[in-house]
């Protein structure tokens, strides 16, 4: 038994990685090629089904926000000689019709905005926190965090790689689940964890791309205003209550505006 939790273990540690920006140390069990691939899959279905906005000036402004966004990112990879972890990346940005509240960044890049959260952003700036936030999920690899921990529960994980016979639409609706395009309904702590490391990420690309990382205050002011207070205690939610998130987001304010100029 000793070995078994021995050698256990020395798989756990030896499949893990490390966070940009935060250092956190993070179960890693899928390829990246693997993940990139499926999500891309994944994408393309998601499109097909769903109503994209083909054009207009809040598809220009996604897509604008989006690039600049990229460029901060690959920049800050390239300084901390982190280029390697954007091997295969194939960004895009597209704008979807609904009425949820909503955006989500898949592995390698791929994103989504509902036009319901728009009239919450207001701003290209408000855009912007949501996308740097979306996107510092995917540079994070949360995706794959929990993905590798959704495999392993549902026992859907052999030898590293999703096991042969394995559901596909299940293993779809797992990673839609991992990148905030469907509901979660379990690792609420460790899932806030994970979005209070995405805002701190956040607020870096999205100053480094020129964008004042101060109003993502206001932007989550108006997101506490949305909701109405009708939202579930702390410890019941995947994400941190509002009063939390702009309390730590003021706190993080310092270190993200090193990072910003006009």
């Amino acid at each position: 038994m000793k070995k078994l939790l021995a050698l256990g273990l020395f798989f756990l540690l030896s499949n893990c990685s490390t966070v940009p920006v935060t250092g956190r140390r993070q179960l890693s069990l899928l390829p990246a090629s693997q993940l990139q691939q499926m999500s891309y899959t994944s994408y393309k279905q998601f499109l097909d089904t769903n109503k994209v906005v083909g054009n207009g000036s809040n598809v220009e402004t996604v897509r604008r926000v989006g690039v600049r966004i990229q460029k901060a990112v690959e920049t800050y990879m390239a300084q901390n000689n982190l280029t390697n972890q954007l091997e295969g990346f194939a960004w895009e940005f597209n704008v979807v019709e609904s009425p949820q509240v909503n955006a989500w960044c898949m592995p390698g890049g791929k994103v989504v905005v509902y036009t319901g959260i728009l009239p919450i952003t207001q701003t290209e700036t408000g855009l912007a926190v949501v996308m740097g936030h979306e996107i510092a999920h995917a540079i994070a690899k949360h995706g794959d965090e929990r993905m590798s921990e959704s495999l392993l529960a549902n026992g859907l994980l052999q030898g590293g790689q999703i096991a042969a016979g394995a559901n596909p639409k299940v293993i779809n609706q797992l990673l839609l689940q991992a990148v905030g395009a469907g509901a979660q309904l379990t690792m609420l702590s460790h899932s806030r964890k994970q979005e209070s490391e995405a805002d701190r990420i956040g607020l870096i690309f999205m100053a480094m791309a020129g964008y004042n990382p101060s109003e993502a205050v206001p932007f989550w002011e108006r997101m506490a205003a949305k909701s109405g207070g009708n939202k579930p205690p702390e410890f019941l939610s995947t994400h941190p209550s509002d009063e939390r998130r702009i309390r730590d987001i003021q706190g993080l304010l310092p270190e993200a505006s090193k990072y910003y100029s006009k």
